[in-house]
């Protein structure tokens, strides 16, 4: 049971890549602390599973690099839930492995497309939603590679730089507005996504981490909800880190 019961009371949210990973394990930790969420994702069995073992209110099965059914999910979701408070936009990919010069095309559009196309159409849609009430939080996930740059993964470095680069522009734009923007920069942490990467890109990643481990899922998850949350009220287009002392900025 989570020490902060109450602290989503009354909230909702949209999470997006909520089926899995880190999207999931925010979504029990809101729901766990008394919010109602809606779980956002393109793979449809996964989030019926998801939706029981969470507890969610609403499931959306969609392609977020499709803007048209980002706004028709928007609309859904928002519908069931009556208002949107918190949107985390968590899906992503990583892409192929490989050098700049050797980089597939298809894969590096791919990328672009679903981690900084589809976090945009996300916060374009829900932030008029967000303006009405006068509230909102949105949570970006972005990662150390937006900050550093990883070898062999340039279209996931460019489009986590870009995921917080959009995050200031969108936070200072909100600021005063009552709708707070920030983006998380983790390192590497334990998640299916690591399914995609071959060994050898997961031990560097490890290697670059001074606590000399992997993150855990639940560190970044509690991060989070702490910037979904009302006690982050002073702190927007900014980011907060979970590297392990990887980064320091």
């Amino acid at each position: 049971m989570s020490i902060f019961a109450n602290r989503f009371a009354g909230r909702t949210a949209i999470i997006t890549g909520g089926a899995s990973g880190l999207g999931k394990a925010v979504a029990q930790r809101i729901v766990a602390e008394g919010g109602t969420v809606a779980l956002w994702d393109l793979n449809r069995d996964a989030l019926v599973a998801a939706r029981d073992e969470v507890g969610a209110r609403d499931i959306q099965a969609l392609d977020v690099a499709d803007p048209a059914a980002v706004e028709a999910a928007a609309a859904a979701s928002a519908s069931v839930l009556g208002k949107v408070d918190i949107l985390v936009c968590s899906a992503g990919i990583t892409g192929a492995t490989a050098p700049v010069h050797d980089y597939p095309i298809d894969s590096w559009q791919r990328v672009i497309d679903i981690n900084l196309n589809g976090l945009f159409y996300c916060c374009r849609t829900v932030v008029p939603l967000m303006l009405a009430s006068g509230y909102g939080r949105i949570v970006n996930l972005a990662s150390v590679a937006g900050k550093e740059g990883n070898p062999n993964a340039s279209a996931y470095s460019a489009s986590k730089a870009g995921v917080i680069g959009l995050t200031k522009s969108l936070g200072k734009e909100l600021a005063g507005k009552g709708v707070i923007v920030n983006s998380l920069t983790p390192a590497t942490f334990e998640s299916p996504i690591l399914a995609q990467l071959p060994q050898s890109q997961v031990d560097y990643m490890r290697s670059k981490i001074p606590m000399g481990r992997l993150g855990l899922i639940e560190e970044s998850a509690a991060m989070v909800c702490f910037m979904a949350s009302e006690e982050c009220s002073f702190t927007t287009a900014s980011t907060f880190d979970t590297s392990g002392g990887r980064t320091t900025f």
